[in-house]
């Protein structure tokens, strides 16, 4: 069993991307580019600034088809989680 800390999180991710103090539209560019790679029913979870990121990219990644699990406050951040889905 892995002993990894979800930090109270509900689901698991198969990649992190960290892209706080990345401004927008590049987070959003940079989570769509990151789904393509990876395989349908993976989970991304990415690390997002609060403001036009935690408000933009959750919304763009479900115009994109893609499913947001959950989104969660962390101290300076929030947590969103991703499922890759087949478009």
């Amino acid at each position: 069993m892995n002993e990894k800390s979800q930090e109270q999180s509900a689901f698991a991710s198969d990649v992190e991307l960290d892209l706080r103090g990345v401004i927008c539209p590049y987070n959003f560019v940079k989570t769509k580019l990151k789904l393509e790679t990876m395989e349908e029913g993976q989970v991304l979870s990415v690390l997002l600034d609060e403001g036009d990121p935690i408000r933009n990219v959750p919304r763009s990644v479900e115009n994109e088809g893609h499913t947001v699990l959950a989104q969660e406050r962390l101290e300076q951040a929030y947590r969103v989680l991703i499922r890759r889905e087949d478009n």
